[in-house]
């Protein structure tokens, strides 16, 4: 009789324990889904060195390009954007500081230095600079994707010694 009875309270705890640990885990990933939703108010993608200065400011609906302080803006369609901004929903942007530039050429001006900074929600986030052209991999689809919409050739990738 007592061993029926110490297996149903054990089976009772095993079943209170799996049903918290499953609201946990619900409650872990409503948070994921909500931190992943955040607003986007601007994306600016910064190259520069010695002799050149180029700033593209991406906003929902419009793309600013600054070169060399010559200003010329251009139309961004609902859809680009919603495109920039499901690739910046991919970047933990608390950690994009962190990402590091897998070449240093833009140490000797044999490259521009890039640098992507993301506005969401009225805070700021900047990454690492990188030579332009070949971001940190973690970066790699966002900035081909603002590459591609700013209409400014691509340079080949400098040759590693």
């Amino acid at each position: 009789m007592k061993t029926p009875f110490i297996l149903l309270i054990s089976l009772s705890l095993l079943n209170i324990t799996c049903t918290s640990q499953q609201k946990t885990e619900k409650n872990n990933n409503n948070l994921t889904n909500t931190e992943k939703k955040q607003k986007i108010d601007k994306i600016e993608l910064k190259e520069q060195t010695r002799g050149t200065n180029r700033i593209i400011t991406f906003n929902p609906g419009l793309i600013s390009t600054s070169l060399n302080e010559n200003i010329t803006k251009s139309e961004l369609l609902s859809s680009d954007w919603e495109n920039i901004v499901k690739q910046v929903n991919l970047i933990d942007l608390s950690k994009i500081s962190t990402y590091e530039a897998p070449t240093t050429g833009r140490y000797s001006d044999s490259a521009l230095a890039s640098t992507i900074i993301i506005t969401s929600d009225g805070k700021t986030y900047q990454s690492s600079s990188f030579d332009a052209g070949i971001p940190p991999k973690e970066l790699e689809g966002l900035y081909q994707l603002l590459q591609s919409k700013t209409g400014i050739s691509k340079k080949t990738k400098p040759k590693l010694r």
